[in-house]
Order: C-alpha cells, then structure tokens, then sequence
C-alpha cells in the first residue's frame, strides 16, 4: 500500500458502518414484521422455516393470525401499546405462538410503519426467580462501603447471573476512549484490570444504540446471520434495525472478538443522565446463551446500577460543590461592598483559588494582570488572553491540553497543562483563568490504540486490532480533566463577578442609560394612552344613555362595549403593538355572543392585519353589529347566519361587506341610539373612510372601506380561504364519568390520561370482573371502556351487567374481528389495539 493511501486513512471507517441497517438477524431466533395498518406479513428473516415450518414467501401479503394463535396476536397487541408508550421494546415470555402449543419469548417493538416482532425458543428456569435474584444483587451493592467496591461487587453479581467466563464494567473517559475499573473472571484467565480500550474500539453509531437498547448479546460470534427478506421494501429502503434483539453483527466486531478469542458476548449499557457513562462487556470464550427472562434481569440489574452509581457519584461531588458555594457565598458578601473592580478581585485571589482544586489562577481585567502559584510568565499570560478573546468565548470555557489549540502553549506546559476560563466581561476581553499543572501518565493500552492499515478478510481498511498484548504510552502536556462539577462552581462565579461585582462595567452603564430612556418613553406613551381609554370610556356611559333601559339593561350594554374595547386591546397587545387579523376580531366577538356556534359566521376573501390605530375602532363597530345580529337580526335564532367577505382594491384599501341572512324579517331602527351611531359614523369619522348601511327585510347588509392606511396584508395570505362550519366537539359531548376496565396497568393509565385529556371529569379504573363490578356498584358510570381479556377471564359479564343498567360502553380488544362473541354483545363497538385518542373519542362521542 502506498504512502499516499496511508496518509488519507483515518479512524472513521467503523463510524460510517450502518450497523442498524445490515439486513439479517442471529440465527438463535427469528423476525417478522407487518404492516401496522393490516397486520399482514411484510417481512420476515429467512432462517423462519425452521422455527414455524413456512417459508418466507409464503407469509408475505397473508394477515399474521393465520400463523400464529389467536391468544399470541392478542398478547403481541396489549404490549404493543406498551412499546409505544415507552418508546421501547415490549417483552412477553413463554408465549404459545403456534397450534401444537410451542413456547417462545418474544420482543415487539415499532420501525417506521411497521411492527417487528422477534421470537426466540423459551427456555424455562422452574428454579430461578428472576426478580428475587435482582432484589438480592441490588441488596448486596448497597451495603458496599466505596465507589471501588461497588463496581467489583456489581461485576461479580452480573457474572454470577449470567454466568460469563469474564465481566468486566468498563467506563468512558472524556475523551471517548475507555478503562477497566472492575472484572469478575474465572480462574485461569488473563486480567484486563486497570487496561484502557481506544475510543475507536466502539464507533460513534455502537455508542449511540447502546443509549437506545440497554442490552445487546451475541450467543456465537461464529453462527451465520439469516438474512431479513425482503432486503428492500417498495420505496427501498432496509428495515431498521436499531431496537431489534436479534439484529446481526457487524463484520468488523466479528473480527474484532475474534481477535480477542471470543466466542460469545454480552454488554449492558451503564448511563448517567441519559448519556452513556459505560458499559458492562460480558465474555465468553465458547458459544453461551442466556435465556430472555435472565437477560431482562441483567438489564433490570443494568438500570438500578446506573441509578445507585449516579446517586453515588453526585453524593460525592456534593461535598466538594457545597464547600464551594460556601467559600463563594462569603466571598460575594465580602466583594459586594468594594468599590473596584480589579483591586477586588486581585486582593481575594487566594480565596478564588481555593473554589476549585487547581495548581495556579491568573486574572486580566482592561489590560491588567496578576499571577498566583504554578502560571505561565506574565507574557506569556498575555499571549495566551489574546488567544481566548480571539474565540469569543462567552461563557466558561475548560480544557485539558491547552496545547492543542493554542500551540504555544507547549513552552509552559510543565507549570501549566490544563485551563479553565472564566469570562469577566461582555464582550469578553477580561478573564479570570483557573489553571492545572501537568500530569504526565503511563496509559496501559490493550493493545497498539492505533488501528494499522492492513488488507484483511474484508480488503483495504483500519483493522480491528489483532494483539491484545500490553502496551504501554506515556502521556504528557495534559492536566487532570475539569469535571462537570468544576464547570457548575465556575459558572456560579461568572455569575456573581458580572452580576454583582462588576455592575459598573461601561456596557453595564450604557444598558442602563438605555433602559433608562425607554422608561421615560413608555411611561409617556403610557400616560397618553391611558388618558385616551378614559376619555373614550367617559363618552361611551355619556352616549349610551338611554331612558328607556333599567340599569341591568344600561350596565349590560355598556359592559359589552367595554368588554369588545378591552378584547381588540388584548389582541394588539399579544403582538406587541402591531397589527392584528380581522377574523381574529370577529371571530372573538363572535366567539363571546356564539361559543361553539361561532360558525354560523362565515368568512371569504382574504385574511388582513389592521394597524393598533384602526383596531379599537374597528372592533367598536363590529361588536355593534353582532350585538344587533344576536337581538334582532341573523343571529337571534338558531337558522341565520352572516357572510363576510374582505377584498382589497388597487389603492389598498380594505373593503368589508357584511350581510345577514335567514334570520327573522328585518326593520330599520325607529330610533338613532349610540350603537347606530357607531355603526354608520365611526369608520368615516375617526378612520376617514366608509361605511353603507342597509336594512334590507331579508337581513342587514353593511359596507365599510378602510383606508390603506390602517391595512397590512397578512402573511401568506393571497386568496379566500373560507372558515370551516363544524363546530370543535365540547365538553357536552362526553360522559361525565367513564370506567375503564383493562388488565395491564401501562394501558390503562395511558387510556386514562387520553380520556382526560379530552375533558372527561371523572376516570376509574378496574382490573378484574370483580373489581369493575364493585366499581359500578359504588357509582353508576356513563360510560365503560372494557378490554375483552382480563387475563383468565372476560369482561362480558361486565359488558352484560352494563347493557341491563343502560350504560353505553364499548370493548377495546386486540384480538380480530372473528373473535366468539355472545350474540346480544355483536353490535357493541370495537376498539382494536394498539389505539388512539381520535379512535376513544369517537366511541365516547355522545
């Protein structure tokens, strides 16, 4: 190979490996997948004829229940609603799949538009209690005194039960790479104890599925993988793979185990806060299965370690963060009252320092410095603060290797390797830098780290490494790594310095001169406003006098023209003063007289914004005519309705046209009150523009033209786009109080909070006959949700019990349409598994 090839490799070639994407499974099981829409048969691994005794190409197009039992379609379904409502994969064990009553363990889960379902042969353990025994292993590591025994205890449980020749728990550095800080082995092997793996041993995409699947296990590395058929679907694309069980490996972890002479392996992911921390690696050096149930007990075992190690290891830093905060509480109280800046922050350097454990501290404030403890030189302090101004940093910013970005770091890395950065200023030109000297380091790799260039049984790549063999590197120009823990106490001191130490910064005082002026120019502009709202306050009471109204009657009416003034204030005021939408204001006045009739107000031509300025005036007039509508015109019964349609002309001014119709025979007004005035006046007047008023017998017809200048085109908005009449569904249409009767308490809890969601008040549940029937004893419910199988028995002495009371109900089921049902129980709706609340809200629709 020539050098030109070997300068261009690098370490990626694994991470561009689609390992979800390989397009077969382990032979020590089966998949098939079908259309979540049909359950028919859309894919399947070819190696399923020696499990069920049909060829692939004979499943496919063909509905799933015609394979397996009608029991297995109904347990697949009821955990498949747990898969989708824990985004996981849903396990079943010792399922009888097949009519000679054959068992097996199954994992179900989702991929894209179909639902995988993965079967593998039940091994049944008489003898283990898988819950007992993870119980007892949590037990065992509790009582152990420090974080060292507690990951040897932890991989000496997870051998003992899973029975691997060695366990090792193996955890990530930050930079990617790994070391073995505990192992559990049979006598006679070789130790890796205390041996660091490189990052590129596990790729970027490995890591990112042992985030999304707990466990992953490999029975026998040598076993042929069973390609999934067919390989593409119609759109061609694969299967994704990435939460299947039984998914393949890849070629190069084949090679890579093989190396390692490993004939079977297991690893549980170790996470703390969602992110992978670690990783349990299980070997086996011959082939090794570990049944399904025993696996889900290491993955339990998995989770509650990684629970119990986070609330160990953040005990242990909260000792060290509570002492900073209370050196940093008494420091701020002691800055707080100093006049200045840099003297301040110079005379209290040694108590800075003393927040977080490092070697030295530097600060430079306007071009001034000091220097505490192992530091670079002064100029080369200075070189370095151009460099962090040069990276814009803005908020704590930490490195192990300052080296590695600013070179010239290399001259005072033995004073100084690492740094942590904390901004004084905004923009930042002025800091304040922890610093941590070298810590030169012998690394006992397994291994060369360095993937060699060789032509290997898959051609030219980065081979996995074949040596296992100690080697050793000796690491220099790095410090001790900044933690996370460091990173929160230096944050909290950026903090206080900018917010309370370093108030009088120049860009401090011109933020405040800035603010200070916009208060001056809201106060007035406020004040203004306020006296207008009066003064148009005081002439609404002035002129909606009326001798003929009591004062119920005049309080009404002068509240509804308040109310209308203070809806179209809310709606300029959401968008922070700018304009509004027309229909909005409409369809709030008529949302206030109509509620869920609101349709009954139809709109056409194109949506527009109207300025603040035309806003209040405009809704004035609107609020007028639908307060006629609703007490004499269209809107006064239950049949009329009013069209408005919007048009723009070629000097941009809004035209509106109003008419009612099918309302009760109109009569022009005998009398001009305030609210005709308003109508027919206040769009010319205040807005100069037009208004048309007529009161035709079949309905009022209005037109109003407003001047461009209160009129701005909506966004988007270039044609009619006319408002949808059905009204939204309501609370009147539901039950008051459902029941809801189902086995498995994922799903009901999920059926409960759907029904809910959608306004329902009160929601019981019951997970047996007997339960259901002392639920309706204590109250008779509106409304029964009934899953067919409760487990040994049926819900339909419940549904029987229902039908007599005259309650309605509805059975949720994942079983087919072809299931026995009694006679008298046929017509009663279905809701099939997995559902949705669309699906519960149309059978709980009165």
């Amino acid at each position: 190979m020539s050098e030109t090839v070997l300068a261009s490799v690098d370490l990626t070639n694994c991470d561009r490996e689609p390992i979800h994407l390989l397009g077969s499974v382990q032979p020590f099981g089966f998949l098939i997948a079908v259309s979540a829409a049909d359950w028919t048969v859309i894919r399947a691994s070819r190696n399923v004829f020696e499990w069920i005794h049909v060829k692939p190409e004979e499943l496919f197009g063909r509905p799933l229940d015609q394979f397996f039992s009608h029991d297995a379609i109904h347990t697949i379904r009821g955990h498949l609603q747990t898969a989708i409502f824990t985004s996981a994969v849903a396990r079943a064990f010792s399922v009888p799949i097949l009519p000679d009553g054959s068992s097996f363990d199954l994992a179900v889960h989702v991929s894209g538009d179909a639902v995988v379902i993965e079967c593998e042969r039940c091994i049944e353990e008489q003898s283990v209690n898988s819950g007992a025994l993870v119980r007892a292993m949590i037990a065992r590591l509790q009582q152990t005194p420090d974080l060292r025994t507690f990951y040897r205890v932890a991989a000496r449980e997870m051998r003992g039960l899973t029975n691997f020749d060695r366990v090792m728990i193996y955890r990530f550095d930050h930079d990617g790479s790994g070391e073995v800080i505990a192992e559990a082995a049979r006598g006679g092997l070789e130790s890796y104890l205390g041996l660091h793996y490189p990052a590129s041993d596990i790729p970027r995409q490995a890591r990112i599925l042992y985030e999304r699947n707990w466990l992953r296990i490999i029975p026998d590395i040598g076993a042929k993988p069973s390609p999934v058929e067919p390989a593409l679907d119609a759109e061609g694309q694969p299967l994704d793979l990435s939460m299947s069980v039984l998914r393949s490996v890849s070629p190069i972890h084949i090679e890579y185990l093989q190396n390692m002479g490993v004939g079977a392996s297991m690893s549980v992911s170790i996470l703390r806060e969602g992110k992978l921390w670690g990783l349990f690696a299980c070997h086996h050096y011959g082939t090794h299965t570990v049944p399904f149930e025993r696996r889900t007990a290491a993955e339990l075992f998995g989770q509650m370690f990684s629970l119990l190690m986070e609330s160990r290891e953040r005990d242990s830093e909260a000792g060290y963060e509570a002492r900073a905060r209370k050196l940093h509480n008494q420091l701020v109280t002691v800055m707080a009252g100093e006049a200045t800046r840099f003297e301040s922050i110079v005379a209290h350097l040694d108590e800075i320092a003393d927040l977080l454990s490092c070697d030295g501290i530097g600060v430079s404030v306007a071009g001034r410095s000091t220097l505490q403890g192992m530091t670079p030189t002064v100029e080369q302090f200075a070189g370095l603060i151009g460099h962090l101004n040069g990276q814009e940093i803005a908020e704590v910013h930490a490195t192990h290797e300052i080296s590695a970005a600013y070179p010239p770091a290399r001259q005072f890395a033995d004073k100084a390797s690492g740094l942590l950065a904390v901004p004084l200023s905004r923009p930042a030109r002025d800091h304040l830098v922890f610093f941590r000297k070298e810590m030169t380091r012998t690394v006992n790799w397994a291994g060369d780290p360095n993937k060699p260039v060789t032509v290997g049984p898959l051609g030219a790549r980065l081979t996995p490494r074949k040596s296992f063999e100690l080697w050793r590197e000796t690491v220099q120009g790095q410090s001790i790594p900044w933690q996370p823990v460091d990173i929160r106490i230096a944050e909290s001191l950026r903090v206080s310095l900018l917010e309370v130490i370093l108030r009088l910064s120049d860009i401090t005082e011109v933020e405040r001169r800035r603010a200070q002026e916009r208060q001056e120019i809201l106060i007035a502009e406020l004040n203004h406003r306020v006296r207008n709202i009066l003064g148009l306050i005081r002439g609404i009471i002035s002129q909606s006098k009326d001798p003929s109204l009591s004062v119920e009657g005049f309080t009404d009416v002068v509240g509804g023209r308040i109310h209308a003034l203070a809806r179209a204030h809310d709606q300029i005021t959401a968008d922070n003063w700018q304009p509004a939408s027309f229909r909005g204001l409409v369809s709030a006045e008529a949302g206030a007289y109509l509620g869920g009739k609101a349709s009954r107000v139809r709109f056409s031509g194109p949506e527009v914004l109207l300025e603040p300025q035309g806003f209040t005036t405009v809704a004035l007039v609107i609020h007028e005519l639908m307060t006629n509508s609703a007490k004499y015109g269209a809107l006064s019964d239950s049949r009329g309705h009013i069209d408005i349609e919007t048009s723009v002309d070629p000097l941009r001014r809004l035209h509106i046209d109003w008419r009612e119709s099918g309302g009760p025979p109109v009569k022009p007004p005998t009398r001009r009150g305030f609210g005709t005035t308003v109508i027919e006046r206040s769009i010319p007047y205040d807005l100069r523009g037009e208004a048309r008023v007529n009161y035709a017998l079949t309905g009022v017809q209005a037109v109003f033209v407003i001047p461009s200048t209160y009129v701005r085109a909506a966004p988007g908005s270039t044609v009619a786009v006319p408002e949808k009449a059905p009204p939204p569904p309501t609370a009147a249409d539901l039950p008051k109080d459902v029941m809801i009767v189902e086995d498995n308490m994922i799903i009901a809890l999920d059926a409960e909070e759907m029904v809910r969601r959608m306004g329902v008040p009160s929601v019981r549940t019951a997970s047996s006959v007997a339960q259901a029937m002392a639920t309706i004893d204590s109250r008779r419910p509106d409304f029964a949700l009934l899953d067919i199988n409760l487990g040994t028995e049926t819900s339909f002495a419940v549904a029987e019990r229902l039908a007599q009371m005259g309650v309605r109900f509805a059975f949720t089921t994942g079983y087919g349409e072809d299931i026995a049902f009694p006679p008298k129980l046929l017509g009663v709706p279905r809701v099939r598994k997995p559902y949705t609340g669309d699906a519960l809200a149309a059978v709980l629709r009165r």
